[in-house]
């Protein structure tokens, strides 16, 4: 005996309707997933920025500073400068690269972030 098809079935609707929908949900998940990496790049290249500050104000190297409080996807891509400053401040540029979707992979953009500290560097008498 065949099922007869009444006016009306809706039965699978919701299935096809979901299946038209994945691809909305899976691009939405991944835009606000690159969004979460925009701004944990943002805030590393902060941290890292203020640990080079504070390094090369005491005279150490800022670029390792820099580099000992990134993780290792976001290391890659770090550039850390620390130029001379005026009357007594040393400044940090640190450069990061924010991934594409995966830390590691590639590079949307550059975000920088600037730090600066007090140097404590004995300056020598004559």
């Amino acid at each position: 005996m065949r099922p007869t098809i009444r006016d009306g079935d809706d039965r699978g609707q919701v299935a096809i309707e979901f299946l038209g929908m994945v691809p909305l949900i899976l691009l939405t998940l991944a835009l606000l997933w690159q969004v979460v990496l925009v701004g944990y790049t943002y805030t590393l290249a902060g941290n890292a920025a203020d640990e080079a500050a504070r390094a090369a104000a005491v005279g150490d190297d800022c670029h390792e500073a820099a580099m000992r409080h990134l993780d290792g996807a976001w290391a890659s891509g770090l550039e850390a400068t620390c130029p001379p400053g005026d009357d007594g401040l040393v400044k940090a540029v640190v450069r990061i690269q924010v991934p594409v979707l995966f830390p590691g992979v590639g590079g949307l953009f550059t975000v920088e972030t600037t730090a600066g500290a007090v140097s404590e560097e004995k300056e020598s008498t004559p």
